[in-house]
């Protein structure tokens, strides 16, 4: 199967429809505008509400995600080595710092070589080895992560669990729309831990708007949002090789 950026992220980036001043990152002193479309708007981040409505507590998501996260600690052969587990963490913590973010992020390394990460409920982001040699850059790791923190941000994963239990409800099988990126999914790494696929399949919309507030998260922290198309771009090139 080809896969190919969506037209909405390459649009965002090329067409500059995100608020901020040129030259470089956001200035923190300038306030959120109360004229402008907070979405559109990269100083009002933090200031916000882009989660969306769920059955679920936010004490309850954080438990759940706590649970699988202890399972794969359990059962996955997690990378050690501090100095690249606090890298990792280092420029995640600069990018939840720059989010709508509500919930402690924790990010840990999974010594695979699939290209991948995945985001579980309450927080819990893991990536690959894999996925940190194809980053040629900080920056592209940091887009990664930035969309990782969107899925957190909009509660994606506990937003699938409502809609699945409301569909089950009403005795309507719920159906998930195929997404762009292996990279997305982490379905395969998933279900090798018994993760359940509802954390782990977003629908397109999810993961466009993932897109979005990844290209503005990154923006914020510092870094250049040219990165985000340019790693993934290579995901799907080299995703398309294998």
């Amino acid at each position: 199967m080809k896969h190919i950026i969506p037209l909405g992220l390459a649009a965002v980036l090329l067409c500059g429809t995100i608020s901020v001043q040129a030259g470089g990152p956001p200035d923190a002193v300038r306030p959120c505008s109360a004229s402008k479309d907070k979405m559109d708007d990269v100083y009002c981040i933090g200031q916000r509400r882009v989660a969306h409505r769920s059955i679920i507590s936010q004490q309850k998501e954080i438990a759940i995600g706590k649970n699988y996260s202890q399972q794969i600690n359990r059962s996955a052969k997690l990378v050690k080595d501090p100095i690249v587990t606090e890298y990792v963490n280092r420029v995640e913590q600069n990018i939840a710092q720059n989010s709508d973010a509500k919930i402690p992020i924790t990010v840990r390394v999974i010594d695979s070589p699939e290209i991948n990460a995945f985001t579980l409920p309450g927080g819990f982001i893991y990536v690959n080895t894999g996925l940190l040699h194809a980053a040629s850059s900080e920056a592209q790791l940091a887009a990664v992560l930035a969309h990782e923190t969107g899925h957190v941000a909009c509660r994606h994963a506990v937003a699938n669990m409502t809609r699945k239990e409301l569909l089950q409800y009403a005795m309507i099988p719920l159906i998930f729309t195929p997404m762009s990126y292996p990279l997305y999914l982490g379905i395969q790494e998933g279900l090798n831990f018994g993760i359940p696929i509802a954390f782990l399949k977003y629908t397109r919309d999810e993961e466009h708007e993932a897109d979005f507030l990844g290209v503005q998260y990154l923006l914020k922290a510092g870094y250049d949002p040219s990165a985000f198309l340019g790693v993934f771009a290579k995901i799907v090139h080299e995703g398309e090789s294998v």
